[in-house]
């Protein structure tokens, strides 16, 4: 018998060829999975993956094609560029990551929870103490007495979707081939985690040369059963008032027409969440805009009345459900509409397991069949666009300049922005109350243009995920909102986009505070209590004196990027514009008022206020705690 031919090579050799050759394919499209890695070198991984990137880079073998290598400069960051990236190729593509063993791999942490909890792939390698324990401890490993296997990186267990450890070089194989399985699953995708022991890493082996052949991997579009379509179509039609909720699941799916399509054939308003806002454009007659906890009165007032929720591609965090205090129904039901049966269960619904385009297309095709041509009223329909556009006035002060206020209202910086983007342009946000603000107010017109990362609310997230989606979408104007509060975070990857010309555009509102937290402590009777950047007063011993000496500008200057400075509505538009003529990195720093105003709403969130206390503030707050969570329940 002949002996299957080999190649010898490292094991990170062997992994960095095998990446690229690994491919995705959807409706026909075919792409490179892995086209690029992110890096930062240590002693765990500077002579292993290292040394591997630079060979494929300098010395590509006959048929493999290089990865683009991303230098970082925080670990966390780089898995944040990587998920933006991701999420901006609809999860048909995703970036590799890799870190030296111990810090640097336990700060890829977060960003792997967050990729997890997004559903956003992404491919990490941690590095890791010797598989042969020949040095041991090495530096920076964790000693654990009663298990000598134990690393810092299983941590990562819990967060990623797969996790693997690669002790023996032919491991590397088995585990590759699942680990693309986990990433181009949509319903199983999130952070996929290869640790690699630092003596592994350089390591040789006779490979079969099979495993370095090109693969394509099919990401699925699952196909719902008849039995299941038939009583969700039943479900709906015997509804009065029913809404449905559009989450990211419908934008990763490319399910934006398909929706509208059922929504035109249905008569039925269509709300959305963080992730699904662009899904429909604001202004179709049938768009509501965003639900919940930060939503806008209109969709929250046909949620409390909505005796069916029709739930695609979303998960229903609770923000989407208020804290399941927005659907009040007592005949209420849902269908869910999800790749994923867990997100499809939830709420006792009537699952559809489905792909979300594939789902709405059958269930459009088939509904005059499956319903007898079942369509909402037009009192209904009349009563969802008046209430949309009761909300439009309601806001509109939003966006008007406040001359009894010497700094504008960060409403007011959103406004000139939605008006001056372009439909193919990305806005990108994360924490704090902007990502409030902007799902009440943003008038998204395509899926492209509205980038918050809501599911992990991870501050810090902006500035590399700017980086990430314009990696993504390279002819899309691509603008980071960041304060001032996510600016001393994680301005790192400021210096990745000079390094590689990355034409961005950073806005920075500065308003010397944690404004959210700011807002919810003063709500819940804790009187913002350390949440403005203030000075250490020796009278009171508080961090209640003067502002902080910090000039946010200058700081942004100094990595050779041009910075301007507004404190007004009107000056930050002539800003934007000479900032959208920049073809190079640059930024805005805006000066806006800490205390908004906000637009005002009907949601609710369950942040528990003490029961007892000393403070006035916090009893009275603890009074309106109780009359609003008592609205919660279950939906069953």
């Amino acid at each position: 018998m002949a002996q299957p031919r080999t190649v010898r090579l490292t094991v990170a050799q062997a992994i960095i060829r095998f990446l690229s050759v690994q491919y995705s394919e959807r409706d026909g499209q075919r792409q490179r999975l892995i086209p690029a890695i992110h890096g930062i070198f240590g002693h765990g991984n500077v002579a292993g993956l290292g040394q591997a990137i630079l060979q494929n880079q300098l010395e590509p073998a006959e048929g493999e094609e290089p990865l683009v290598y991303y230098q970082g400069r925080n670990e966390q960051n780089m898995v944040h560029a990587a998920v933006a990236y991701a999420r901006t190729k609809n999860r048909l593509q995703a970036h590799a990551v890799t870190a030296s063993i111990g810090p640097g791999s336990t700060n890829m942490v977060t960003g792997a929870a967050l990729a997890t909890i997004d559903r956003i792939p992404v491919l990490l390698f941690p590095s890791d103490i010797f598989s042969t324990r020949r040095v041991d401890p090495v530096l920076q490993q964790l000693e654990d007495e009663r298990s000598l296997d134990l690393s810092v990186n299983d941590a990562f267990r819990p967060v990623s979707r797969f996790f693997d450890r690669i002790n023996r070089p032919e491991q590397v194989m088995s585990s590759m081939l699942s680990a693309m399985r986990v990433l181009t699953d949509p319903a199983e995708t999130g952070a996929v985690t290869v640790s690699l022991p630092q003596d592994v890493q350089a390591e040789a082996y006779d490979f079969p040369v099979e495993f370095f052949e090109p693969r394509t991997w099919y990401s699925a579009r699952p196909v719902p059963e008849q039995s299941v379509l038939e009583r969700a179509a039943a479900t709906i039609a015997s509804a009065e008032k029913p809404v449905i909720i559009a989450g990211g699941g419908v934008i990763y799916s490319e399910a934006t027409d398909a929706l509208v399509a059922f929504a035109e054939k249905t008569g039925i308003p269509v709300l959305d969440t963080q992730a699904g806002k662009g899904a429909i454009s604001f202004d179709h007659p049938l768009s509501i805009g965003g639900v919940g906890a930060t939503g806008n009165n209109a969709a929250n007032t046909l949620a409390a009345e909505a005796d069916v929720v029709i739930g695609v591609g979303t998960r229903y965090t609770d923000f989407t459900t208020g804290s399941r205090t927005v659907f009040q129904n007592e005949d209420l039901r849902f269908v869910n509409i999800n790749v994923k049966a867990f997100d499809a269960a939830k709420h006792a619904a009537d699952m559809v397991v489905a792909d979300a385009r594939t789902g709405l297309e059958m269930l459009t095709e088939q509904w005059d069949r499956l319903t007898g041509s079942y369509r909402t009223t037009d009192d209904y329909r009349d009563r969802a666009a008046q209430l949309w556009k009761e909300w439009e006035e309601l806001v509109q002060p939003c966006f008007d300049e406040h001359p009894d206020q010497d700094l504008p209202a960060q409403t007011e910086i959103f406004g000139a922005l939605n008006d001056m983007m372009g439909d193919e342009d990305i806005v990108i946000n994360a924490a704090g109350s902007m990502p409030g603000d902007l799902q009440a107010l943003w008038r998204a017109r395509t899926p492209i243009q509205y980038h918050l990362e809501y599911g992990y609310s991870c501050m810090g997230y902006e500035i590399p995920a700017a980086f990430g989606s314009k990696l993504a979408r390279p002819d899309s104007e691509v603008v980071a909102i960041v304060g001032d509060g996510t600016y001393q975070m994680a301005p790192q990857e400021i210096a990745t986009m000079v390094q590689e010309d990355c034409k961005v555009i950073l806005v920075i509102l500065q308003n010397h505070g944690w404004s959210s937290i700011g807002s919810l402590s003063e709500s819940h009777g804790s009187q913002r209590f350390g949440t403005k950047y203030r000075m250490r007063d020796e009278k009171t011993g508080q961090l209640d004196g003067g502002l902080l000496p910090m000039d946010i500008a200058q700081n942004l200057a100094s990595y050779g990027i041009d910075v301007q400075e507004v404190s007004s509505a009107a000056d930050f538009r002539e800003a934007y514009r000479r900032a959208e003529e920049n073809e190079h990195l640059n930024a805005i720093v805006v000066n806006t008022n800490l205390y908004g105003p906000n637009p005002p709403g009907i949601g609710w969130w369950d942040v528990p206020v003490s029961q007892v206390s000393e403070l006035e503030s916090t009893a009275h707050a603890y009074e309106t705690y109780t009359e609003k969570s008592s609205k919660q329940r279950h939906y069953l």
